[in-house]
C-alpha cells in the first residue's frame, strides 16, 4: 500500500510538472482524479457542518481542485495537496455562503422564530413594551426551554465579526480573527514537513538512485540528460528511478502524510 501511495506521489509530480509546462485537459483530468481524496474528505469535513449534500459538496470540490490545479508552480517548493485544500474548502465555503447559512437548525425551531417574530409585535403592541421570554413561550404554547433554544440557535446563524472578544489574558482580549489559523502558514509548515520526511527517505537510498530522482524529480532534467550526468544509460535512469519509488514507499511507511494519498 505504502508502495502504491509513494508512486501515486511522483506519479503526481510528474503531471503537475506536465501540466505547468504545457496545459492539457487530458493531464489536467488526470491530475483531478488522482487528488479526489483531497475533494472527498474536505467534502466529508464541511458536510458535517452544514445542510448540503456530501455528493454536491464534492462536485463543487473539484471546481475548487481545477482551480488549484491550473494556478500551482511545481518550482514553488510547497507540496500541492497543501496548496489545493484551501481552493477546495473555499470553493466549498463560497457555494454555502450564497446559498445561505451553514449552520444547521432543526425545521421547527426555524418556524417557530418566524412566527416568534409575528407574536413579538403583537405582543409589544400590546403591552407597550418588549415582551418577556415566558410571555412568548405562552403565546406560542410551547415550554420555556423549547423558546430560549430555538432563539439561542438563530443567534447563533447571524455571521460572527472577526473582531468579537473570545477570550482574555492578562493585558489584553483575544479576538476571533487572531485565533483563525493562517493558511499560508499552514501550507508552508505542512510543505516543511513533506520535504523533511520525503529527503529523510532518499537519502538513504542507493547513491545513483539518489541522483536520478533529484535530476528527474527535483531538476527536471530529460532522463537522457541525467543519464550522462550519472554516468550510466538512460534504460538504467528509469530502472534507477522505479527501484527508489519502491523503495521509498518502505523507507516512509507511516511517515507519509495522509494528505498526499489520493
Amino acid at each position: 500500500m505504502m508502495a502504491t501511495q509513494s508512486t501515486n506521489y511522483f506519479r503526481g509530480m510528474e503531471l503537475l510538472v506536465a501540466y505547468y509546462r504545457n496545459p492539457s485537459v487530458d493531464v489536467r483530468n488526470q491530475l483531478v482524479r488522482l487528488n479526489a481524496g483531497l475533494v472527498k474528505k474536505t467534502a466529508y469535513r464541511v458536510s458535517l457542518q452544514c445542510v448540503e449534500p456530501y455528493e454536491d459538496l464534492v462536485q463543487i470540490g473539484y471546481l475548487g481542485l481545477i482551480r488549484a490545479i491550473e494556478r500551482f508552480n511545481p518550482h514553488q517548493g510547497c507540496a500541492f495537496s497543501s496548496f489545493a485544500v484551501p481552493f477546495i474548502r473555499g470553493e466549498m465555503l463560497h457555494f454555502l455562503r450564497d446559498k445561505g447559512s451553514v449552520v444547521k437548525i432543526p425545521r421547527r425551531w426555524q418556524e417557530l422564530q418566524q412566527e416568534g417574530q409575528r407574536v413579538s409585535k403583537k405582543l409589544s403592541a400590546t403591552l407597550g413594551r418588549p415582551p418577556e421570554d415566558a410571555e412568548m413561550a405562552c403565546a406560542l404554547d410551547v415550554s420555556l426551554q423549547e423558546w430560549l433554544e430555538s432563539k439561542l440557535a438563530a443567534q447563533n446563524r447571524l455571521p460572527l465579526s472577526l473582531d468579537a472578544t473570545v477570550g482574555q489574558t492578562v493585558d489584553c482580549s483575544v479576538t476571533l480573527g487572531e485565533t483563525l489559523p493562517d493558511s499560508r502558514d499552514q501550507a508552508l509548515q505542512h510543505w516543511e514537513e513533506d520535504r523533511q520526511q520525503l529527503h529523510g527517505a532518499i537519502r538513504q537510498l542507493e547513491e545513483k538512485t539518489q541522483a536520478a530522482i533529484e535530476f528527474v524529480f527535483f531538476r527536471d532534467l530529460p532522463r537522457k540528460e541525467a543519464a550522462k550526468r550519472i554516468g550510466v544509460s538512460p534504460m538504467t535512469v528509469t530502472r534507477h528511478l522505479q527501484r527508489g519509488m519502491n523503495d521509498l514507499g518502505f523507507l516512509l511507511q507511516t511517515q507519509i502524510p495522509e494528505r498526499l494519498a489520493s
